[in-house]
């Protein structure tokens, strides 16, 4: 089977920013993935929407923003990884290296990028059915990237 590229998605608040959870594909096909302890720098006084989590779950669960971007950079060091939401993950991934003052050591793309002979819209509506496939929930981060796994290794197997 031909290489399994990074996929990449991050689970934010409603500001679109605040990144919440992580998951990633490791060349082996394998998903890691991990709630973030929110930054105190982050929680305004307003309070962020956390998606249900409670500050107590993310701090309990999750594991620090400098420990996702340690890890990030053991699988992923120096690579493109390709995302189903670029706008949201590039601005959640912009906030964790921001906060260590670390510049980014990995580059986003569109996944759809992959895949340069379908028509328009068909990787998004080949993604849309396959969440129901799978019985899978659209913006959880290690649903999105079992997805974008999934839909990829069907699209390698249609190519001659």
């Amino acid at each position: 089977m031909a290489e399994i590229p990074g996929f990449i998605a991050v689970e934010t608040g409603d500001d679109g920013e605040l990144p919440l959870a992580i998951a990633w594909v490791l060349p082996d096909g394998r998903i890691k993935h991990t709630l973030i302890q929110p930054d105190e720098d982050w929680l305004d006084e307003e309070m962020n929407a956390l998606n249900g989590y409670s500050l107590e779950e993310l701090a309990s669960l999750g594991v620090s923003p400098l420990d996702v971007i340690r890890e990030l950079e053991s699988d992923h060091f120096n690579a493109t990884l390709f995302t189903a939401g670029l706008n949201d993950d590039e601005a959640a991934l912009s906030r964790l290296f921001d906060t260590y003052g670390i510049d980014p050591f990995v580059e986003l793309a569109p996944a759809d990028s992959l895949y340069p002979d379908l028509p328009s819209g068909e990787w998004t509506r080949a993604r849309g059915e396959l969440f129901g496939e799978l019985g899978l929930e659209p913006l959880r981060p290690e649903h999105e990237v079992e997805v974008m796994l999934h839909l990829h290794q069907r699209l390698a197997m249609d190519q001659p």
